[in-house]
This record gives structure tokens, sequence and C-alpha cells, in this order.
């Protein structure tokens, strides 16, 4: 009977534990639970920390500021511009380069020979530029490539922000050069004809390019950065007010605006001088025709490069030291007015020769003393501009000069009968 009681009463004590036995068990596992929720929320703030800081350090520098695709369908940024652009620029250039391999090869005057030089140089400049960069920026209008799968390295970027800067610089620089080079021959004609070969005018225009690619791989060393631009394009150096990227913005903008200016005051001089020499009383002094058709070609050249040039230079300039937002649109536009020089800068040799003038007026005389003839006036008002602007002391220079080309060679003088 006693073993009885006891088994009922192990019983109901096992009943009463049976009883409470699923609301410890619905504790202990509402209390893991919330335990693993908050080890899994604290894991997943860290992995995603983690993950955000590894793709910040994975992402390539030429996406870090802008990533495509991008949403960007102003007209400016048509398929349209950069075909036509690219179509006629390159067009354009391949005649220039033909009219003047004929010119060379015709060629008898030693200064000019000088001037087509320099005048390739550019011409094959512009050609290249407009077939590197144009061939990238149409190929992605017409494919919609992706550039992170094409190029997740930014190797293609850095080459193409290399090319726009190189084939930038490369006009203001050689015009430049070239306004050097026509005022030591109209001011300096004996110095320079000593001193000047064509080898040496060749080894001039390939300094020049030596130089403009030395200042585009200045960010591949870490002295600005290439990046992506809008409409996902092309690429350019990144215009910022900040570090590395303000100093290489600073030099691209200073280089082509010192060009500009150093152009524009060497032959300021060089037309003065060469307009005083023309309307000169000396007449046996040589012929300047040559002189005159250069100095037109490269006043025209630089008067395009300013219009052209000068509005993005001083738009770079002008947002590095404002601080301000970049424009993506003004950027565009500027760049299309950039364009404009590689394809404006052929049609000046094309077209402002002696030659084309005589085919389309061959009935008219174009010497010096014809024109003076006709202009007398002319005559005047330019001896009393270029005596108020010279002074006397470059007139007795090139008085100098000027007896000295006249003087024949003891060889070909003819004894007196």
């Amino acid at each position: 009977m006693s073993i009885r009681v006891g088994r009922v009463e192990e019983r109901t004590q096992l009943g009463e534990g049976s009883k409470d036995e699923p609301g410890l068990l619905l504790k202990v596992f509402l209390s893991s639970s919330w335990t693993c929720d908050s080890h899994l929320k604290s894991t997943s703030v860290h992995q995603l920390a983690m993950m955000n800081t590894s793709n910040a350090n994975n992402t390539p520098q030429c996406y870090s500021l802008k990533s495509p695709p991008f949403n960007y369908t102003h007209p400016i940024s048509s398929v349209y511009f950069s075909t036509i652009f690219s179509t006629l620029g390159i067009t354009s250039n391949l005649i220039a380069f033909i009219v003047l391999i004929k010119s060379f090869r015709q060629m008898r005057n030693r200064s000019r020979s000088f001037f087509l030089i320099f005048l390739g140089g550019l011409v094959v400049t512009d050609f290249m530029g407009l077939l590197v960069t144009g061939s990238i920026v149409v190929s992605f209008h017409f494919t919609h490539f992706n550039w992170r799968q094409v190029d997740p390295n930014c190797h293609f970027c850095n080459f193409m922000g290399m090319s726009m800067v190189f084939y930038g610089l490369c006009p203001l620089l050689l015009s430049a050069t070239m306004a050097m080079e026509r005022f030591c021959g109209i001011n300096r004609p004996f110095e320079r004809s000593t001193n000047m070969s064509k080898s040496r005018t060749v080894y001039m225009v390939l300094m020049v390019w030596l130089v403009a690619g030395c200042i585009a791989l200045l960010p591949l060393i870490g002295v600005g950065s290439y990046h992506i631009q809008a409409p996902g394009s092309w690429c350019f150096f990144n215009i910022s007010s900040k570090g590395s990227d303000m100093v290489f913005s600073l030099l691209f903008s200073l280089v082509g605006l010192t060009s500009i200016v150093v152009s524009f005051l060497l032959n300021t001089v060089s037309v003065v001088t060469l307009i005083k020499v023309c309307c000169g009383q000396d007449r046996t002094q040589r012929s300047r025709d040559h002189e005159v058709e250069m100095m037109v070609q490269l006043i025209l050249i630089m008067i395009i490069a300013s219009i052209s040039w000068c509005p993005l230079l001083v738009f770079i300039a002008q947002t590095t030291f404002s601080r301000h937002r970049l424009h993506d649109l003004y950027l565009l536009l500027y760049l299309r007015f950039a364009t404009w020089n590689q394809i404006l800068d052929p049609w000046v040799y094309i077209l402002f020769r002696r030659a084309v003038f005589k085919r389309v007026y061959p009935r008219f005389d174009w010497s010096r003393s014809s024109i003076m003839t006709l202009y007398p006036y002319f005559r005047e008002t330019a001896r009393r501009f270029t005596r108020s602007s010279l002074g006397s002391n470059l007139g007795s220079d090139e008085t100098g000069e000027t007896t000295q080309s006249n003087v024949t060679p003891p060889s070909t003088l003819k004894s007196p009968d």
C-alpha cells in the first residue's frame, strides 16, 4: 500500500513537472533567439561596413567619382555632333596634309620650308587627335558599351584621358613655337639662317610632342587623375580644387593660356616689323611675299586657337579657384568649342595661299608693289604706325640686315667692260 502511494506521489510530481516544461522551453527558446538575432544583426552591420570599405577600396580610380551608366540626354552629347565633328575634322586634315606634301616638294624658299614642317606637325597632330578620340566617342554612341565591363582597370580610360590632354596641348604649343620661329625669321633673319636647319626644325616639333606627352603622363604618377565624364563617352582629368587634381588642372590651364599669350605677343611684334619692312623706302630690299603669306596664316591659326581654347581654359581655372561644383553641360559645350580648332586649322593653309588667290582672281597682281601702288595711303599710315611703335633702333637694325641681304657674292659679279 505504501509502495503504491509513493508511486502516485512520484507520478504527481512528474505530472506537475511536465506541465511547467513547455513554458520553460519557450523562455529558453525566446532568450536564445533574441541573442542570435542581436548577434546576427551586429554581424551583418559589421559585414556590410566591411563590404562597403572593400568595395570603396576595390573601385578603380576612374570610376570613383562617376560611374556608368549615365542618364544624360542633353542634345550637346548627341551622336550627331560627335560623328559630324570627327568626320569633318579628319577629312579636312587629310586634305591639308596632301596639299602640304605637294607644296613642300615644290618649295625652294628655305624659311618657307621650315614653316611647312611646323604646319605638317600641326596637321598630323590634329588628324591623329580626331582619329583617336573621335573613334572612341563615336563607337560608344553606336554600341553603348559598358566601361566597367570593357575597362575594369581603367587602362582604356587613362589612355583616352592622356590623348585628350596630349592632342589638346600640342596645337597650342606648336602655335607658340611657330610664332617664335617667325619672330626670329623676321627680326633676326641672318642669325636664324645660320643656326636653323630642317633637321633642327623636326627636332623642335618632336620636342613639343615630348613636352605635351610628359604633361599627359603626370596623372599616372599621382599628379591629377583621369575620370570618366558624362555622358560616359569620354575620359578627362578631374577638374577639382583639392590636392593634386587642382595642381594638374591649373597646370593644364596655365600652359594653354601662356602659349596663347606668347603667340599673340610675338606675332604682334612680327607683324609690325613686317609692315615696316614692306612699307620701307628702300626699294632694293628682298621680296617679303612669302613672309607676308606665312604671317597671315599664323595670325589666323592664333585667332582660331584663342577663340576655340580660351573658353575651356578659363573655365577650368575658374572652376578650380571658385571651388564650385563642376557643370557637365558647360564642360561639354566648351569642349565642342575646342574641337573647332582641329577642324579649322587645316583650312587656313588650304584656302589662305597666294596660289589660291591667284586662281580666284587671276587678273589681279598680288605682288607687294602693286598693292602699295593701289593703296598709297596704306603705305603712309603703316609707316607712321611702325615708326611710333618700333622707334629708330629697330629701323637701323633692319636697314643693316637689308643691306647685308642685298650684297652679291664676289664670284657672281661681272667684271666691267
